[in-house]
């Protein structure tokens, strides 16, 4: 007999997914999988039974009572390991590439699975990453402009100097007009003279130059399609850490290779514990996925970011710009 699919039956607070195969003869016949029925209580869903769930909330209780096995359509999808024998491969990651595949061709737009760890190297499951996200064409000229907006943007532009009118000294004629064999002046204050007045010096300004919302968008995208055709790229579960010592977290990037200096994002505000173990680092700064830009991730060359970080990632880059 041969696979043929799923079909989602509703059954009041339950949905049911019945196996279809077709026998030699070309009979269809159902037969019931238990052990992929999904429980809606608290609008989560489980493709191991009791143990892990693997789509979201929104997921669960949208549309007409369609279901996914994977989280809502835009969202990378988190696979937690499960704690049995059994185990079953959405579509969607049978479908994926994997994402440092020595044989992937970079910039296809195709989705790529990677595997979940934690800071102890403990297996967590996989995840998909979405491939108009993860996988878009590297363009050097994107990143050139949105790194040159950046540092732009960020300057103080505080800079001052003092006119002739701002410098202090007297408003008195020096010396006559005529009569005494010196330059004619008829101030002290000119920018000839020490103490004097600065022409054409800076004041303060917006340095900020325009760039459109979809380029900067584009070079974010970019930036991190480029840490994962690297191999640099690799997401956790959560920053669990035991202390808030620095001792763990240096440890952990002494075990990675060619590893110089490393950014952790979380996916909401920075954990405390974690904030603590990283600040007297200096080749480890953490920021929260609001704050993840393309210029740090180019000053850092491993990215490590939570599972919440790259579902609120993938959500940001697919939410309509408002013009």
């Amino acid at each position: 007999m041969g696979f043929r699919g799923f079909r989602v039956l509703r059954n009041s607070s339950q949905f049911c997914y019945s196996n279809f195969f077709q026998s030699s003869r070309g009979v269809s016949c159902a037969q019931s999988s238990p052990f992929l029925s999904a429980s809606l209580e608290h609008g989560e869903s489980s493709i191991y039974g009791p143990q892990g769930f693997c789509s979201s909330k929104s997921a669960a209780t949208s549309g007409n009572g369609m279901w996914s096995l994977i989280s809502a359509r835009g969202l990378c999808s988190f696979v937690p390991t499960p704690q049995t024998d059994l185990v079953i491969s959405p579509s969607e990651l049978l479908a994926a590439q994997a994402a440092y595949a020595a044989q992937r061709v970079q910039g296809k737009f195709e989705d790529l699975t990677l595997r979940v760890t934690n800071m102890r190297n403990e297996d967590k499951g996989m995840i998909v990453l979405a491939g108009d996200v993860f996988d878009v064409p590297i363009r050097k000229d994107i990143i050139h402009r949105v790194v040159r907006w950046q540092l732009a943007k960020r300057r103080q532009g505080t800079h001052s100097t003092k006119t002739i009118s701002e410098v202090s000294g007297t408003g008195r004629k020096p010396w006559p007009q005529k009569g005494t064999g010196k330059a004619r002046h008829g101030t002290l204050r000119g920018p000839q003279f020490r103490h004097g007045a600065t022409m054409h010096g800076p004041k303060p300004r917006s340095h900020a130059i325009k760039l459109q919302k979809k380029v900067r968008r584009l070079g974010l995208k970019i930036a991190l399609s480029a840490r994962a055709a690297e191999g640099k790229l690799m997401v956790f579960d959560t920053f669990d850490l035991t202390t808030h010592k620095t001792k763990e977290v240096a440890k952990y990037v002494s075990q990675l290779e060619n590893c110089k200096k490393i950014l952790l994002v979380e996916g909401g505000p920075v954990n405390k514990k974690l904030g603590l173990a990283t600040q007297n680092l200096h080749y480890a700064n953490v920021l929260p996925s609001i704050g993840l830009n393309v210029y740090s991730i180019l000053q850092h060359d491993t990215l490590v970011m939570t599972a919440d970080a790259v579902n609120r990632i993938v959500e940001r880059m697919h939410t309509p710009i408002n013009r």
